[in-house]
């Protein structure tokens, strides 16, 4: 495909429609259901590996009961008596993150959440990863999280989907641009096959790339992949939604200035959480002396230290000892929660202050595992404390206006959503996976607006620091031509004669010398919404006019000649 220079030069790249060759078009679908196939029992196998680790380790040794959402639980519950060890929780987390560390040294870019390094990856001109990542990242993030990390699956499945789908691009000796779309198609049944949503998991594969664009070209792959890894899964452990709720979200229009100043609130968290998140990874940095290999077991150990006490306290005021809070692991059921209630949970501003200490603790514990470089997902925290500052708001806000119509699980969902968007610049995917992890498009409206607003508040935030603005700033969309082509052509070269040479230029008209470079010329169309251009002499007079189509077949023609 085509890119040529048009009036927008400096800040789009148009593209020239070709007729696509089905037999490539048909060979890639295919490839991306191979993929779906491979990341759909990767994910499985993840997932249910993930869950025995837990029940081990954290219910079994540390006496945790951990919260789980409603469509969270595959494996049967045991009828077992489960004694709560704080002093050995505590040590847990720091225990299993040293096990990560050093399983993490066989491919040191498995470390963290793992999204930052798959869109790292994507924009790589050889679109390469390593074979070892997919299952070096697995065995990983089993350490971390299912010795308590504050983490999820999700990020983890990103990198392991986007590496086999590099993988299976080497395998079948496609050539780079069909492997990096293999990649991308991963990443989506990655998604797919831990969160059950295959639209939401296609949408975001091909938007988290870009802070303000989407691979558009990846779409339809990865929507194949998502659906044939979705399959998959639903095949094992049965068809379900995430999260439950009894009965549907009525829209009361009334409400919408509710979801405008719950999404005004939730920016500022993001940006929070963000603040906090880099902080932590500065102070990592630092500490040249301690091996990185060791450096998340500091965290882990940190995280003991602040969530253990948190968890005895609360549990024992709620006469529960070791009741899971969301602060450890994922935290979904921490949202279911905040979604349906509990009957732990205090009513009135008592459950809405719990639920809003829960969101800034998890903030903390979330930041101490990813921060130091644990093995753990940030796409869960993410969803996380958005959902439970939205169930707090919810109560807050039934309190206040008395009014019986407010659904705090609304809240809670929308908030959720619009964490995650505002600071991963995903609005369109955090919607659409919202309304598939609650299995209903009530909320649409209201997501549609609260998106939107964070979407405009977090624009100098970003979750992932690999993501670039659009696809003209990617290295693997940009032609070799570009950087030089436009700085070393004269106006001279492609500039229309006309017939008013020696005519003096007026003042108020915008002009560009015969000399200058094309790009010069193209910055002063830009900046001043001009289609044409004058074209002046040494002396000043009128010699010539250059206009957009002018520059855009210079461009075409140029990208059409044999390189030397």
């Amino acid at each position: 495909m085509r890119r040529v220079v048009g009036r927008e030069l400096l800040t789009t790249i148009l593209k020239e429609a070709t007729p696509p060759d089905l037999r490539v078009v048909g060979r890639t679908l295919f490839h991306a259901a191979i993929v779906g196939v491979a990341a759909g029992l990767m994910g499985a196998a993840f997932f249910a590996t993930l869950e025995v680790v837990q029940r081990l380790v954290l219910e079994d040794l540390g006496g945790y009961r951990p919260l789980r959402a409603s469509g969270e639980t595959f494996l049967p519950e045991l009828t077992r008596i489960i004694h709560f060890r704080p002093w050995l929780l505590a040590l847990l987390p720091a225990i299993g993150a040293l096990a990560s560390g050093i399983i993490s040294e066989l491919a040191p870019e498995t470390r963290g959440g793992g999204g930052d390094a798959m869109i790292e990856a994507f924009h790589r001109q050889d679109a390469n990863i390593r074979k070892r990542v997919s299952w070096v990242k697995a065995i990983s993030s089993i350490f971390t999280l299912g010795t308590g990390g504050s983490g999820g699956r999700e990020g983890p499945t990103m990198q392991i989907g986007g590496a086999l789908g590099s993988l299976c691009g080497r395998l079948l000796r496609v050539d780079v641009a069909e492997r990096r779309i293999l990649m991308v198609a991963g990443v989506a049944a990655g998604i797919a096959a831990v969160f059950r949503t295959p639209l939401g998991a296609a949408l975001l594969a091909v938007e988290v790339l870009y802070r303000d664009d989407f691979e558009s070209d990846a779409l339809i792959p990865a929507v194949l992949a998502s659906v044939t890894a979705y399959s998959v899964v639903i095949s094992i452990f049965g068809e379900t939604t995430l999260f439950a709720h009894p009965g549907r979200f009525p829209f009361v229009i009334k409400h919408l200035w509710l979801y405008g100043v719950l999404a005004l609130f939730v920016s500022v968290l993001a940006a929070l959480f963000l603040t906090s998140l880099r902080g932590v990874q500065r102070v990592t940095a630092r500490l040249t002396g301690v091996p990185t290999w060791a450096r998340p077991a500091l965290g882990g150990l940190a995280l003991g230290v602040f969530c253990v006490p948190i968890i005895a306290a609360v549990g024992w005021r709620l006469a529960q000892p070791g009741q899971g809070l969301g602060l450890l692991g994922g935290g979904y059921g921490a949202v279911q929660v905040a979604i349906s209630g509990a009957s732990w949970l205090p009513i009135g501003w008592a459950g809405a202050a719990l639920l809003l200490f829960l969101c800034l603790s998890k903030i903390v514990a979330s930041s101490l595992t990813i921060g130091t470089g644990g093995s753990a997902g940030d796409f869960a925290p993410a969803l996380v404390i958005g959902g439970l500052f939205g169930g707090a708001f919810g109560r807050v806000a039934q309190l206040l206006l008395h009014d019986p119509r407010i659904d705090p699980g609304a809240f809670a969902l929308v908030a959720m959503g619009t964490f995650y968007g505002g600071i991963a610049h995903t609005p369109l995917s955090s919607l659409v996976l919202v309304c598939e992890l609650a299995g209903s498009y009530d909320l649409l409206v209201p997501l549609m607006l609260a998106e939107g607003i964070a979407f405009i508040a977090l624009r100098g935030k970003s979750l992932y620091r690999a993501q670039v603005k659009t696809q003209r700033e990617s290295p693997v969309h940009q032609h070799p031509a570009t950087p030089d082509l436009l700085r070393t052509t004269k106006v001279a070269t492609i500039m229309r004669m006309i017939s008013v040479s020696g005519i003096p230029i007026a003042a108020r008209d915008f002009s560009v010398r015969i000399d200058a470079d094309l790009r010069t010329a193209a910055k002063t169309m830009l900046n001043n919404k001009l289609r044409e251009i004058q074209v002046t002499d040494a002396a000043g007079n009128v010699v010539g006019l250059l206009d957009e189509a002018d520059i855009s077949r210079f461009y075409l023609d140029a990208e059409d000649r044999p390189s030397s």
